[in-house]
């Protein structure tokens, strides 16, 4: 090897005026929306930690400092060998942050260098990889972005910084605290920077460090500790071979599956505390596992029963039982299973804290089938806890929900059958659904748009199963395809082609209404796009429609006795329209309120 240096960086000192190329076979960004939750978790709950309403910005020299571990370069072309994936996630977050100071009226110089930089009058970004540039540009202009065709890389890249829009803290870190975040950011988030001259130096360092075990993880401390304090020389050794072999399955199923485990477990069955939610509180149980679970189990023995010898004995078997549970449910996330619907369904719109909710109701005695209705009951629950709370305007995403979902994770921990349906009955009439008028209050708008979706394709898809059709939420839900299904206003948008309005706003909120929407293949949504509802029909009512679509014509209801036994059997107020307008609107809403009571209800549980 040449000369190989290494030294403490900050992100301003790594990102500012400072360009980087990323090699071909180097080149997908692969982080999925957990990752980036728990990025913005813990960064923002480290900087909470310091942060005083009284605060200056020059106060923020003295806050501590977040280590996000070391990247590996190459070459006079800063390549990146080793960090793309963190340092990919941490531009997006600067482009969130730019775009909402914008949005506020002010700006920060330092963050918009640390996205790109401009030499002879042509500006470029400082990570530089040419497929991305027109995702890139789109999001830092604060422009949608069509990602139908684009790779898979630039599909994550576009989504990802949705998911930051979405996650962010922002009732957290306020407009009032933003530039004291962004100073910490750039001043106060490390890594080690490690350069070779060589590329062929760079890969042998990384290769090193990953290999040769210079950099243990987590998982490896833990099970370091776990086995020390075995006393049998042959247990030790036959243990060490099923936590391998677990370890091993696990990050079969995804990257870092192993870690991602160990936090869902250690919080779903033991943690006792959480950081509250307010600026200066110290970290708790749920808070330390997220960061150093393997210190954390350490420390807290006691709380997890690790007493005895043939207590760390029983923690390797507990480990590999729950593992497969997880790997169960990752599964049932990835493919649908008629029997398990929920898992798969909460797992399309990235309720990333179904797991943890699952993995606190299994008990280390849980048969097979004891398990697999336990998945079925809490992924239930989660099921109607976002359609409750989505529906009202109300947020899921991860800094909003986590103090809840901790509380109930306790409540629900190791109940047997009966226990559970219990508890997630009361939470759930807690809730006190009101559909007739939550429904008809409700609308397209930037947050509702996914779930909407996910909505409109459960109720087609409940109705095809009643009917004795195969479901098709799957297709209904699928974005990788060239023709994706998409949201369909049956109203047009052109406000002065309908004079039953009294202005824009009250056109654009029947226009919006639920009753108002139909799901697509965006091919037939391009074409009718300025027709309407006359002309739209025929279409809606062709084979390039859904059920939901189909019903607005008088061709449904004819030679079709599975769908009219359906309405009969529900007193459905399922009808034909020849025109749509606020009146028709209001009546397909008040039907969505009654199919959703249908789709969306406590019967599991009684």
């Amino acid at each position: 090897m040449k000369k190989i240096e290494g030294a403490p960086k900050n992100l301003k000192q790594l990102l500012q005026n400072t360009k980087y190329s990323i090699h071909y076979y180097q080149r997908e960004y692969m982080w999925e929306q957990k990752q980036i939750e728990e990025l913005l978790d813990d960064l923002t709950s480290e900087f909470l930690e310091y942060f005083r309403d009284e605060d200056s910005r020059q106060a923020v020299a003295d806050y501590g400092v977040y280590f996000m571990g070391s990247i590996v370069l190459a070459g006079r072309e800063n390549a990146i060998i080793d960090g793309q994936q963190r340092l990919t996630s941490l531009t997006l977050l600067l482009m969130y942050l730019n775009n909402r100071l914008a949005q506020s009226g002010r700006g920060l110089s330092v963050i918009e260098q640390m996205i790109y930089s401009e030499s002879w009058g042509i500006r470029s970004f400082n990570l530089n990889v040419d497929e991305r540039q027109d995702c890139m540009l789109a999001i830092f202009e604060g422009r949608s972005f069509d990602i139908t065709d684009a790779s898979e890389s630039v599909r994550n890249l576009y989504n990802r910084y949705n998911d930051i829009v979405s996650l962010f803290p922002s009732g957290e870190i306020t407009d009032d605290m933003l530039l004291h975040f962004c100073d910490w950011l750039a001043e106060k988030v490390f890594f080690i920077e490690i350069v070779a001259s060589e590329e062929q130096d760079a890969h042998k360092v990384f290769v090193t460090m990953n290999d040769r075990g210079l950099n243990l993880t987590s998982t490896e401390m833990l099970k370091g500790y776990i086995l020390s304090e075995i006393e049998s020389d042959e247990r030790r050794e036959k243990l060490n071979y099923v936590w391998k072999e677990t370890v091993l399955s696990l990050k079969e199923i995804e990257d870092k599956g192993d870690e991602s485990f160990i936090k869902n477990w250690l919080r779903a069955q033991y943690a006792e505390t959480i950081r509250e939610t307010k600026a200066g509180a110290v970290k708790e149980d749920f808070d330390l596992i997220s960061v150093e679970f393997h210190k954390w189990v350490r420390d807290e023995k006691d709380k997890i029963g690790l007493v005895t010898s043939q207590d760390f004995e029983d923690f390797i078997g507990k480990f590999k039982k729950y593992a497969g549970v997880y790997q169960s449910v990752r599964q049932l996330e990835k493919t649908f299973d008629k029997d398990i619907p929920y898992v798969y369904y909460n797992a399309q719109i990235g309720f990333t804290f179904q797991m943890q909710l699952i993995l606190a109701a299994i008990c280390y005695e849980d048969d097979a089938q004891t398990i697999r209705e336990k998945i079925n009951l809490v992924s239930r629950f989660v099921d109607l806890l976002v359609f409750s709370r989505v529906t009202k305007y109300r947020s899921v995403d991860y800094s909003t929900i986590k103090q809840y979902v901790f509380r109930l994770s306790k409540s629900i921990r190791r109940a047997n059958i009966e226990a559970l349906k219990k508890v997630l009955l009361q939470e759930f009439r807690l809730f006190e659904y009101d559909y007739e008028e939550t429904i008809n209050g409700f609308g397209l708008n930037n947050f509702t748009k996914r779930y909407i979706k996910h909505i409109l394709a459960r109720i087609i898809s409940f109705i095809e199963e009643r009917m004795l059709v195969q479901s098709h939420y799957a297709e209904y839900m699928d974005t990788r395809t060239k023709n994706p299904f998409e949201i369909e206003h049956i109203i047009t948008n052109h406000f002065e082609w309908f004079p039953e309005y009294s202005d824009k706003t009250d056109f654009d909120h029947y226009r919006n209404k639920i009753g108002a929407l139909l799901l697509l293949h965006k091919s037939v949504n391009a074409s009718l796009n300025d027709k309407m509802y006359e002309e739209k029909l025929p279409k809606y009512c062709s084979n390039e429609g859904n059920i939901l679509s189909e019903s607005l014509g008088s061709i449904a209801y004819v030679n079709n006795p599975r769908f009219k036994a359906f309405i009969s059997e529900n007193n459905l107020p399922f009808k034909p329209y020849s025109e749509f307008s606020k009146n028709e609107i209001e009546e397909r809403t008040a039907l969505i309120a009654e199919l959703s009571k249908l789709v969306w209800n406590e019967k599991m549980f009684l």
